[in-house]
């Protein structure tokens, strides 16, 4: 039986194929960790892994090659600091058969000295990124990939259910962010971002959480997440202190309303901006507009943010086994801000959302 590296393998020599694409050349991180489960040491020295329809080899400097060989048997072409890696690299060519390679994928997220070291020897080759192999597949996830992502959007409902539990007035958005951290680390999930925004500095989409102490009458954004098993975790939700502000009933509404609107509408097939549009199209019509300042969404997978990407210009279609957010928000400088994310799992017959916490408002009595 194949191996989960082997079929994935073949799926991506395949898109090549199709596409006639003569070489795929992958620096250390997400592409290669998803591609064939390895994450080596990633510095200055160049490390690439480099595919065509048939063969397959690394660039790889000596002082990895121990470790990773330990984890692989695809061909090294090693190369030492003393020496540099260009006669490496051109023995690499060589076993693979690219020297004349006319078309070839360079993964977007490799360091620029990298990328100089392949276009330099393949000048004549036209060039693009991954979004339509290694990209297109990973966005597509597996039984193993969605049993993975729902064991970490149970994990993050219960660090969000921790937090409620010890929030009060006087306590700082930092002690509510070490709190969530906690509960991560006790359920063996790695802490990957938490944003506590109380009051006025909820109305900042990205903000820092800090020392402001939460006060009666304070809406709180919570967004959070965690690493577990290569997958990770996304979810926002909101808390109020006491007595909601004045309006806070109101644009809650508006913005639950637009989540349900796009999970209304996302099916396979549909371009990922019809879900934007939807969402956005509750909010404007609600006055509120301009005050929702961001993409609907993004894909959530090996990384917190990948494709597909939720915008008012996708043409991405969706298709089945895609995991994306739906979150979107309402800021109201100086007052308070509201966003709702939810994850779903795109299914045949529409959208899973992969949290079991519900949308309400939670209120902390004080």
């Amino acid at each position: 039986m194949e191996d989960k590296t082997e079929v994935r393998l073949k799926q991506l020599r395949s898109a090549m194929a199709d596409q006639e694409i003569d070489l795929i050349c992958l620096g250390p991180g997400a592409h290669l960790e998803w591609l064939l489960g390895l994450h080596p040491h990633a510095d200055e020295r160049p490390l690439l892994f480099c595919t065509t329809q048939d063969r397959a080899g690394f660039l790889m400097p000596a002082l990895e090659a121990e470790s990773m060989r330990a984890r692989t048997d695809i061909s090294f072409f090693k190369w030492a600091d003393d020496e540099g890696p260009h006669m490496a690299w051109s023995n690499l060519l060589d076993h693979l058969n690219a020297n004349g390679a006319r078309s070839i994928v360079l993964d977007e997220t490799m360091r620029a000295d990298f990328a100089s070291l392949v276009q330099d020897r393949l000048m004549n080759a036209k060039r693009q990124f991954t979004d339509s192999t290694v990209g297109a597949l990973r966005m597509r996830k597996d039984n193993a990939a969605y049993n993975a992502l729902k064991r970490n959007a149970q994990i993050a409902d219960r660090a969000l259910q921790a937090a409620w539990a010890m929030m009060k007035p006087g306590l700082r958005e930092e002690e509510v962010g070490t709190a969530i951290k906690d509960s991560f680390l006790l359920q063996g999930a790695k802490p990957l971002f938490g944003i506590v925004g109380a009051g006025e500095n909820g109305a900042f989409p990205h903000h820092q959480t800090g020392s402001k102490a939460l006060k009666s009458g304070d809406a709180v954004v919570m967004d959070i997440g965690a690493g577990l098993a290569g997958y990770s975790s996304d979810i926002t939700r909101m808390a109020v202190i006491g007595n909601p502000p004045e309006g806070y009933v109101e644009v809650h509404d508006v913005v639950d309303r637009a989540v349900q609107a796009a999970l209304d509408v996302a099916r396979p097939g549909v371009p990922a901006k019809v879900v934007d549009q939807a969402a956005r199209d509750v909010i404007t019509q609600a006055g509120y507009g301009e005050y929702f300042v961001h993409r609907t969404g993004h894909g959530l997978g090996t990384e917190v943010h990948e494709p597909p990407y939720i915008t008012a210009s996708s043409e991405t279609l969706l298709d089945e086994g895609m995991v994306f957010s739906i979150e979107p928000g309402i800021y109201l400088p100086g007052r308070f801000g509201i966003r709702l994310e939810e994850i779903v799992f795109l299914h045949s017959d529409g959208p899973e959302i992969l949290s079991d916490l519900p949308r309400d408002v939670v209120i902390i009595n004080v």
